[in-house]
C-alpha cells in the first residue's frame, strides 16, 4: 500500500513510481498501413464496410470494395489530422481520404482502449484546419502497468457506455415525439388504433379533424412591447439567436447587460410562456418557449415574439405548432435575401396553424410536454455523465484517482 503512495517527478508531473512515461511515438507500431481511402463525395449511404474518417460521427458512410478494407491489427486509434477528433475502432473499416491517421498501439506497452483514452486526454493545440499530427507526435503518454491500464479503460468505458445508452434513449424519445406530432396534428388526441374513426377534412395546411379550424397566428395572439434598453439603467438578461438550442427548442444561455453599452437589438420584452421565433435564417429553427426565469427579460429584434391570447390559444400548443415542418417550409418559401435570408414579424404572424377546441389544444400540449420532459431528464443525465467522464479521465490519467485495486471480470 505504501508503494502506491510513492511518487516521482516526470514530464507529465508527479506520477506513481510504478508508472512509466514515454513519447507518443514509442507507444505505437510504426509501419506502412494498408487501407483504401475514399473521397467524401463517393461515400455511400449503405454498403458492406463502414467508412471511418476524421469527422464527428464514428461511421461517416459505407463502401463495398473489400480490397479497400483495413487489413492490419485491431483495435486501432483514428486521429483526425485536421479536426483532432480521436476514435477507437475495433472493426474492419475503410478510411476517409482526407486527414484520417490510422494509429496502431503497441500492445506490449499499452492496452489499446487505454491508449485511446490517453490520447483523448492530451491537449493538442488547435491550428485551425491545418494538420496536427506533428504536434501529437511530440506528446508524452503516461504508462501504468498493463493491468492498471485495463482497469482505467474499464472504468472510463463503463461511463461512456452509460452515456451512449442515454443518447439512444434521447434518440428514441425524439422519434416518438416526431411520430406523435404527425398523429396529433392530423387526428387529434385519440389513440393510434382509433385514428381511422376520426373524420378528416383537407385544408391548406394538411388534413385535420372536421371540427378543427385554420387560423392565422395574428388572429390568436396579443400585442407585445418593446423598449430601448440602452436608455434604461436596470440589468437584464439578453437572449440572442445564439442563445437557442436548435435541437431541443429552448433557451440555453444569455448575456447580462445594463444601460448605454447594451446591444442596439436588445429591445423586445418577453414574458413567461411567450414563444420566440428567429426571423433571420428561419430555416435554422431557432424557436423557444420562454420559461419563468426569463420573465420580463429582453430578446433581440431578430426574434418575433408571439404571446398567445389565453382565452383562445394554449401557449404550449402554439409552441408545438411552430415546431412543425410545414411551418418552416412556409417560411423558407417567403424568406428574402440570398446571403442573409430573413422574414419579418408580419410574415410569421400571417402563417396559418391548426386551431382545435381549447380542451384538445391542452391535451395535445400536455402529451408533447410530457415527452419533452423525458427528453430533458435524459439530457441532464447525459450532461452529468459527460462531466463525470471528463473529471475521471483527467484524474485517472494523472493518478489522482487510482483503480489498480479493483477487480475486472473478463467477459
Amino acid at each position: 500500500m505504501k508503494q502506491e503512495l510513492e511518487l516521482k517527478q516526470t514530464e507529465l508531473g508527479e506520477l506513481p513510481v510504478d508508472w512509466k512515461v514515454e513519447k507518443f511515438e514509442d507507444c505505437i507500431i510504426k509501419k506502412r498501413i494498408k487501407v483504401g481511402k475514399v473521397q467524401q463525395q463517393k461515400y455511400k449511404d449503405v454498403g458492406k464496410f463502414p467508412i471511418v474518417d476524421q469527422g464527428k460521427n464514428k461511421i461517416a458512410g459505407y463502401w463495398d470494395d473489400k480490397e479497400n478494407v483495413y487489413s492490419g491489427d485491431l483495435p486501432i486509434v483514428i486521429f483526425g489530422d485536421h479536426t483532432r477528433i480521436v476514435k477507437f475502432i475495433d472493426f474492419p473499416f475503410v478510411c476517409g481520404a482526407d486527414g484520417t491517421k490510422v494509429i496502431v498501439p503497441d500492445k506490449s506497452k499499452v492496452d489499446p482502449l487505454y491508449f485511446y483514452y490517453a490520447v483523448s486526454s492530451l491537449d493538442v493545440s488547435s491550428r485551425g484546419y491545418n494538420r496536427h499530427y506533428s504536434l501529437l507526435k511530440e506528446k508524452f503518454i503516461a504508462r501504468p502497468p498493463l493491468p492498471e491500464q485495463q482497469k482505467i479503460a474499464y472504468v472510463l468505458s463503463a461511463i461512456q457506455e452509460d452515456k451512449e445508452k442515454t443518447e439512444n434513449i434521447i434518440s428514441s424519445y425524439k422519434e416518438l415525439k416526431k411520430s406523435l406530432m404527425k398523429h396529433l396534428f392530423k387526428y387529434g388526441h385519440v389513440k393510434f388504433e382509433d385514428a381511422e374513426k376520426v373524420k378528416l377534412k383537407e385544408t391548406e395546411i394538411g388534413e385535420m379533424p372536421e371540427n378543427w379550424e385554420v387560423n392565422e397566428i395574428k388572429e390568436l395572439i396579443e400585442k407585445t412591447k418593446q423598449k430601448d434598453m440602452r436608455k434604461e439603467n436596470t440589468e437584464f438578461k439578453y437572449i440572442d439567436v445564439s442563445s437557442i438550442d436548435r435541437d431541443f427548442y429552448r433557451i440555453v444561455g444569455f448575456t447580462l447587460h445594463k444601460g448605454k453599452t447594451s446591444p442596439s437589438r436588445a429591445r423586445k420584452i418577453v414574458k413567461t410562456n411567450d414563444i420566440i421565433v428567429a426571423t433571420v435564417r428561419p430555416t435554422l429553427k431557432r424557436i423557444a418557449l420562454v420559461p419563468e426565469d426569463y420573465d420580463n427579460q429582453i430578446c433581440s429584434t431578430a426574434f418575433c415574439v408571439l404571446k398567445a391570447n389565453a382565452e383562445q390559444l394554449n401557449s404550449k400548443f402554439l409552441y408545438y405548432s411552430t415546431q412543425r415542418s410545414l411551418f418552416f417550409d412556409a417560411l423558407e418559401s417567403i424568406q428574402r435575401g440570398a446571403s442573409y435570408p430573413a422574414v419579418t414579424d408580419s410574415d410569421i404572424k400571417k402563417q396559418k396553424i391548426a386551431y382545435p377546441p381549447p380542451a384538445c389544444q391542452q391535451e395535445i400540449a400536455e402529451i408533447l410536454s410530457s415527452v419533452d420532459s423525458k427528453i430533458e431528464q435524459e439530457e441532464n443525465k447525459k450532461k452529468a455523465l459527460e462531466e463525470l467522464f471528463k473529471s475521471m479521465l483527467s484524474n485517472l490519467m494523472t493518478a489522482k484517482i487510482r483503480v489498480n485495486y479493483i477487480e475486472v471480470k473478463n467477459e
